[in-house]
Order: C-alpha cells, then structure tokens, then sequence
C-alpha cells in the first residue's frame, strides 16, 4: 500500500483537489459535515434540512460513527480538543 506523507494544509487541500473531482469533495465535506452534526445529537430531519444530504448518506455516516474504524470519531475528538 502507497504510503504518503503530507505536511502542511497546503499540501493536503493541492492533493485532495488533484486526487477528487469537485463533487467529490463535496461529498466528502458534507458527509464529515453530518458526522458533526450528528455528534450534537442534531436528528436525521433536522441534518437533511440544513445540509441537503439524504437520510440514507446520514444512516451510513451514523453507522461509521458507530462501528466503523474511527475515522469520523478522531476528527470529532481533535476538534472538540479530545485526544481520545
């Protein structure tokens, strides 16, 4: 597996905008977006009104937050200023 090492915020948003297409990265915002929201115990309804995104791409994120490999979980914490 290629490994790659990016250092600064510059670096990260000139390879995310080569690698993604624009919708692409807009998925990838709103999706981390609801996982946040959810995080503040916001209901799927309320989400779907504020952000656009469907109640299935909600339940999915809602599912990574729950079992999956702590992805969302760590991006949550480190913004709250969490180490967990």
């Amino acid at each position: 597996l290629l490994q790659i090492h990016l250092e600064t915020a510059e670096e990260c948003y000139a390879f995310f905008e080569d690698l993604c297409t624009i919708k692409e990265m807009k998925d990838l915002s709103s999706r981390l977006e609801v996982a946040f929201l959810l995080d503040r115990g916001m209901n799927y309804q309320q989400i779907a009104d504020s952000t656009g995104v469907s109640t299935a791409t909600i339940s999915r994120v809602k599912k990574c937050l729950e079992y999956g490999s702590g992805g969302y979980r760590n991006a949550i914490n480190r913004e709250k200023g969490e180490n967990k």
